[in-house]
């Protein structure tokens, strides 16, 4: 495999992009409705773009657990994306069950900052105080407490990118990494309950959103509306109308707000 590097595309976009993820009110949202705004779609949202005929302009993954048990929905997302970005152990998975898939595509390497095979290079607070004066890596930092040093936020690819139990967090450090300013968060329920509009009952992957949501999950959401969303720099509006996020944490949008905002041309 050959990889691209992050430092070629770095603030190489600008303007609108939907970040498409796998909760129920993703599937019958109007994806064609919107030609001219890019899509970054992940593990099996990849289902819808295929359903409205939308080409994603990046496919994500960085769960080798979904490669192994959902590969055929992971070489779909690679087939019909423009780009991917997975993480190592991914694309090895992927690797070993379709290789083919990756013959020729533009592919990115994903890296967890301060992780090697999953494990920490030097303690979370360690590396949350190295980077406190770095202009693209953000964290909490705390002396008391571990877990806080593990919540952050990259806006350069390049230098890796903050995990969160949930990829639509690498995607919102791509989109602002890439140079998006209004970013659209579609099918980011984040209840578990709910599943995925992709798949139902005993044959449903499981997870493990009851169980992060409050401990990296929402301080991670929270942490990108604190330090790094800025009025006309970076925004995010969740287009869910039944998301677990709060709205202090990520404003939400209706469909016809969502029209006058973007105002496709006729």
């Amino acid at each position: 495999m050959v990889f691209d590097s992050f430092e070629n595309n770095f603030q190489s976009e600008s303007g609108s992009v939907f970040i498409l993820a796998s909760g129920p009110s993703a599937a019958n949202f109007p994806l064609q409705e919107f030609p001219s705004i890019p899509v970054m779609a992940m593990n099996g949202s990849i289902l819808k773009c295929e359903a409205d005929a939308v080409q994603p302009s990046f496919y994500l993954c960085d769960d080798p657990r979904f490669i192994e048990s959902r590969f055929w929905l992971a070489e779909k997302g690679v087939r019909q994306a423009k780009s991917t970005a997975m993480t190592a152990d991914c694309y090895d998975r992927l690797l070993s069950t379709a290789p083919a898939c990756l013959k020729n595509k533009h592919l990115f390497l994903m890296s967890r900052v301060n992780r090697y095979n999953r494990r920490a290079i030097v303690s979370d607070k360690r590396f949350a105080w190295s980077i406190r004066n770095d202009p693209h890596l953000h964290s909490y930092f705390s002396v008391f407490h571990a877990k806080p040093n593990r919540v952050g936020f990259s806006t350069n690819m390049a230098k890796g990118y903050f995990g969160s139990r949930t990829i639509p967090i690498a995607a919102l450090q791509l989109a602002c990494h890439l140079g998006f300013n209004k970013v659209f968060l579609l099918g980011v329920d984040l209840n578990q309950s709910s599943g995925r509009f992709y798949e139902q009952g005993d044959e449903a992957l499981p997870s493990t959103l009851d169980k992060d949501y409050e401990e990296y999950i929402l301080p991670s959401f929270r942490f990108m509306a604190e330090k790094i969303v800025s009025r006309g720099e970076f925004e995010v509006f969740n287009l869910s109308n039944s998301s677990r996020l709060p709205s202090s944490v990520v404003p939400p949008m209706c469909l016809a707000d969502l029209r006058a905002c973007i105002q496709e041309p006729d």
